[in-house]
């Protein structure tokens, strides 16, 4: 009786990740955002997992691994253990944009995560700072092409979308802006409201607030339409741009061979999440569209947006610096 009780406790504690997703989570999750504190990203993933913590049953710990423009904690989850206990939040900078760009990538952003859910798409916008010469488009523009080399912009790091999507704009548009790459969205933001960076290419959530403050001036926003909090800020589509034109989105995946159980359990705590109230509310305030998807719906939508910046790239011939 004794022996079998031995050889019944190494079964268990053998058993694979897949034999025991039912038990999932028995423990603390990790929930990498790979970006610094501040940015849409971290409000995002933070908003969303303080409800997800009650949903699951276990605490959610959300930690931030900022650099290379989201290569490092990506890079990170791809080459956590596949159990579910370190998931992370995929954006359109770690999944499209950086890969898109930058062929030193250690990760395969279609083959080496599990998509898990979308959890909010959310508009960009291109603001700068009080002290700037101009206040709408037409004046910012006007203000570029008179002085070519004289501007800078910010970004929450070299490869992210806001990097991409400002020197398909360059480009498009005709002129000349200095990339100044930081570690995140926040460092960026708060560099731009200082006025150490006149001008700034990111996600309107983590911009809104100083926008709402007079801190920042919008100019121009990546949108379906005009977003009803800049009611009289033009999309790329209405100046003519509309290759500029795109939202960012806000998931949740993990490393490559994540159980299905798991991925199930995950995306079932986000969804009713996102249906509470409250959460609604405060990813809407921050000018968020809520998605919650399948995980096939996430992954295809990953696919579309890689394949999308990668003609971005051979068309307009964009490097690295």
């Amino acid at each position: 009786m004794q022996r079998r009780s031995v050889l019944q406790a190494a079964a268990l504690a053998g058993l694979s990740p897949l034999a025991r997703a039912d038990a999932y989570p028995s423990r603390t999750v990790r929930l990498i955002v790979p970006f610094a504190p501040g940015g849409t990203t971290d409000i995002i993933a933070r908003i969303v997992s303080e409800r997800m913590q009650g949903l699951l049953g276990q605490t959610m710990v959300v930690d931030n691994r900022a650099g290379g423009g989201g290569i490092v904690g990506a890079t990170e989850i791809a080459r956590a253990a596949p159990d579910g206990y370190t998931l992370g939040v995929a954006t359109v900078s770690t999944t499209a944009a950086n890969p898109a760009i930058n062929p030193r990538i250690s990760y395969n952003p279609l083959t080496d995560f599990t998509p898990i859910i979308n959890i909010a798409a959310t508009p960009n916008v291109i603001a700068v700072h009080p002290s700037f010469p101009a206040r709408d488009y037409k004046g910012f523009v006007a203000e570029l092409r008179k002085n070519p080399a004289k501007h800078s912009y910010a970004t929450s790091g070299t490869g992210g979308i806001g990097h991409l999507q400002m020197e398909l704009y360059k480009t498009l548009a005709g002129v000349f802006v200095l990339h100044i790459p930081y570690r995140g969205a926040g460092p960026a933001l708060n560099d731009t409201v200082a006025g150490q960076v006149p001008m700034i290419f990111d996600n309107l959530p983590s911009a809104l607030p100083f926008i709402r403050d007079g801190r920042l001036i919008p100019i121009v926003v990546a949108a379906p339409q005009r977003v009803a909090a800049l009611p009289n800020v033009p999309t790329f589509r209405e100046i003519g741009l509309e290759p500029v034109n795109r939202m960012a989105y806000y998931g949740i995946h993990g490393p490559k061979g994540l159980p299905r159980e798991v991925v199930d359990k995950v995306n079932a705590a986000v969804r009713k999440a996102v249906e509470m109230p409250d959460v609604k509310k405060r990813i809407e305030d921050t000018g968020s569209i809520i998605i919650a998807n399948t995980p096939e719906q996430f992954a295809a939508q990953i696919a579309a947006e890689l394949d999308v910046y990668k003609k971005v790239v051979a068309q307009q011939k964009l490097k690295l610096d």
